[in-house]
């Protein structure tokens, strides 16, 4: 018999959303049991990583939750549930006071208002930071705000594998299956490659992103879409896979491999112009907000200038700003520049865009119920309806935080009406062996992000995307076999997520026949009215 563990509520990811989740419902019932696994350590989460800061409406003499609404929804380019985006606005400052409350410290002014900075796509002034390290001072707060709590135990180096179903019973279950229920995961302990099966009444995924998929990307290494590549194999519904969000400033670097340095939108908030590698600007011909355009707008402009000129980055022009408020504001980035050669003083920084966020995932309702029974999720791995067809900048904390509530509101009010279900079986690893060759899973690693920043990256068509499906269809046969004979592994594992998301990201882009947002296909252009519109 494997070890089987009992939790009222399990929590998959210890980011913003999954810990916001943890600490309100055991603040809640102190009655239950709360247990959050992290497959590294509980630090380690999309979350840290996050730059420019948290989005909400600070300042009502100077602001309106409208205007940032109206902002929400232009990024979005009309696929953002308008509800959704109310919801989340007017909601958002009241979660934001609460983390203050928890011990998040905001920059401030000289005469203790806020400093409110403001990023690609905002109107107004409305970014609350710390620094240009926003999200390590949020994973700081939560994670110092759960250890207060007797009735949250965390239990790190634990890779959640699979979603345990009707399936795990016997029932032949698909997509079209009415009433499928959660019932914990199954748990590969990184420590003793042992699985463990943990039984839950609540589940909640909040598994963070997949940027992993790209060569290039500002997300961490464990960032391969595990949350949402289980709901798939689940059966579960997915919304919007086909939106992926490029950032549009990563430090220049073509030595790095797994995870790039994002330059914060906030720089160019600051005052930062980008420009080509001839000191040219070139914002002014793809949008009338130039450098503080979106994230979509901006990453599109930077590929084609590069690929116009035959460069291999552009510039992020910093000369004419105030050095030394600079350094106050973005200390880390302005180390990190000056540790690879580039003084922002002095020099222009070069910059390409590399993958950041994902749109698209686990389709939610308000409080974060998807389409499986006792499964909620929160975060990035979910399609909540508030980005739609591209992120505004600064908002993705601000969901964490409001959809954190809103689930544990909801499962505080109907969890005592589950059970656990004691029928699952153990995991079966009968006539597996370990792998003998560790480069039959890194060279489909590699494979796979030259297949999607080849072929799904900033700009497709048809041709790359009929290609990338041909070439993700043998790497996914391939992987599979060597899962089914294999012993379990967390990159076995990852690399499995990966080509998941990998194809649904393919697929969906495959089946959207316009160019709207973070998809932009060559054979279906803007209409250029819609261009228009952003040069007026």
């Amino acid at each position: 018999m494997g070890e089987i563990i009992k939790t009222d509520v399990l929590v998959i990811g210890s980011g913003v959303a999954g810990m916001t989740c943890a600490i309100k419902i055991a603040e809640a019932r102190p009655d239950l049991k709360v247990t959050v696994i992290s497959k590294t350590m509980k630090e380690e989460s999309n979350t840290k990583y996050a730059q420019g800061g948290v989005a909400a409406v600070w300042n009502e003499e100077t602001d309106t939750k409208e205007k940032h609404i109206a902002d929400t929804l232009d990024a979005g380019d009309g696929l953002c549930d308008e509800d959704v985006v109310r919801m989340v606005v007017n909601e958002g400052p009241i979660r934001v006071k609460e983390l203050i409350s928890w011990g998040a410290r905001f920059d401030k002014e000289h005469d203790g208002d806020y400093d409110l900075g403001r990023e690609g796509g905002h109107s107004e002034n409305r970014i609350l930071h710390y620094k240009d390290i926003t999200g390590w001072e949020i994973q700081r707060t939560i994670i110092e705000k759960a250890t207060l709590l007797p009735n949250i135990h965390v239990l790190e180096n634990l890779f959640a594998i699979d979603l345990l179903t009707q399936h795990h019973l016997g029932y032949n279950i698909t997509r079209l299956t009415p009433g499928i229920e959660c019932y914990g995961v199954y748990a590969l302990d990184k420590n003793n490659l042992n699985v463990e099966t943990h039984l839950a009444r609540i589940t909640i995924l909040a598994t963070g992103g997949a940027g992993q998929i790209y060569r290039a990307t500002t997300n961490p290494t464990i960032a391969t879409g595990d949350g949402i590549a289980m709901m798939y194999r689940a059966k579960g519904r997915l919304n919007n896979m086909e939106f992926v969000q490029f950032h549009p400033t990563s430090l220049y670097n073509p030595a790095v491999e797994r995870q790039a340095f994002l330059v914060s939108e906030a720089v160019r908030g600051f005052g930062a112009i980008l420009k080509t590698k001839g000191g040219e600007t070139f914002m002014e011909k793809y949008d009338k907000r130039k450098s503080l355009a979106p994230r979509d707008i901006v990453a599109r402009a930077i590929d084609n200038e590069m690929k116009i000129r035959g460069d291999e980055y552009v510039y992020l022009d910093c000369r004419h700003l105030e050095i030394e408020a600079f350094k106050n504001h973005f200390p880390t980035i302005y180390e990190k520049c000056k540790h690879d050669g580039y003084d922002a003083a002095n020099d222009m920084i070069p910059v390409v865009p590399a993958c950041h966020f994902f749109c698209g995932g686990i389709l939610v309702d308000k409080v974060g119920k998807t389409s499986i029974n006792q499964l909620y999720a929160a975060g990035e791995c979910t399609a909540s309806g508030l980005h739609g067809a591209n992120r505004l900048a600064s908002n993705s904390l601000l969901e964490g935080l409001v959809y954190g509530h809103n689930i544990a509101e909801d499962v505080v009010g109907c969890i005592d009406q589950y059970q656990f279900k004691a029928e699952i079986p153990d995991w079966n690893a009968t006539g597996t062996t370990t792998p003998k060759e560790m480069v039959l899973i890194t060279q489909s690693w590699k494979e796979l992000k030259d297949i999607m920043t080849s072929y799904v990256g900033i700009v497709r068509s048809n041709v790359r995307i009929g290609r990338a499906l041909d070439r993700l269809r043998l790497l996914y046969q391939e992987t599979e076999l060597l899962y089914n004979a294999s012993a379990l592994s967390p990159q076995l594992c990852e690399l499995r997520n990966l080509i998941t998301i990998a194809y649904l990201v393919t697929r969906s882009a495959s089946m959207r026949h316009e160019s709207r947002g973070l998809h932009y296909t060559t054979d279906f252009p803007m209409l250029l009215d819609h261009l228009e519109e952003t040069l007026m």
